[in-house]
């Protein structure tokens, strides 16, 4: 299987990692950010989400904590978009945390870095999830695991949420929007590498949209993933 240079430079020591990633940055910063169609209320003058009360738990101090500078190359692809699917609501809650007082599921955080293709980070960048509960059912009447957050100024975003479970027909997903200032939104889903059998009978799934560094974390999962853009 044939490594991309992501991949490459996770595995490296950090103080190589890094002068291979600077050769990659640059001193261009993008636009304030702006809502895409169908997202809530103005931006927050602050560039990083606030969390909300009852955050969940998993990873904080696990292993999948992300470091600083993103590792990324100029052989990185745009992420893949997919079908938005019959169940989006718009005008979601902005929170980092999707987790409810009496919710059940596995905890689970995930984190990763908005960055353009050629590996800038892309900050104020929009990200929006929705995905069902922890029995298969989406919440059609209300915003029950639906919110959005902006990344920070390192183009970083954090969701603390739970394990969604297995709606009828499809593999494990969370589905994400994505949206660069004033550019146009990415549609897309993730999905879990522990899933294997479910994932290969899914039509929709892709491999290059799987969770990566997916373990056990203190509280439940943890895994992370970068999305790249077009801009």
């Amino acid at each position: 299987m044939q490594m991309n240079r992501r991949r490459f430079l996770s595995l490296l020591p950090t103080p190589l990692a890094a002068l291979i990633v600077v050769a990659c940055g640059g001193d261009d910063e993008p636009e304030p950010a702006q809502q895409p169609s169908g997202a809530s209320g103005a931006p927050s003058t602050s560039a990083t989400p606030s969390p909300t009360s009852g955050q969940a738990g998993a990873g904080s101090g696990s292993q999948a904590q992300l470091s600083p500078t993103p590792a990324c190359g100029d052989d990185d692809d745009p992420t893949p978009a997919q079908t938005e699917g019959p169940y989006f609501t718009p005008n979601s809650p902005e929170r980092v945390s999707l987790v409810e007082a009496g919710m059940g599921g596995t905890k689970l955080a995930v984190e990763g870095f908005v960055l353009s293709t050629s590996c800038q980070p892309v900050v104020r960048a929009l990200v929006d999830f929705w995905q069902c509960d922890d029995a298969g059912a989406y919440d059609n009447s209300g915003f029950r695991l639906r919110g959005h957050q902006f990344t920070d100024a390192a183009g970083k975003y954090r969701l603390e949420t739970i394990v969604p479970g297995l709606y009828p027909g499809r593999t494990r997903h969370i589905h994400v929007k994505v949206q660069a200032p004033n550019r146009p939104v990415l549609t897309t889903q993730l999905y879990f590498p522990t899933d294997a059998a479910s994932n290969q009978r899914d039509g929709i799934y892709s491999a290059a949209l799987e969770l990566e560094d997916y373990k056990d974390a203190s509280g439940g999962k943890a895994g992370t993933f970068s999305f790249v853009l077009s801009v």
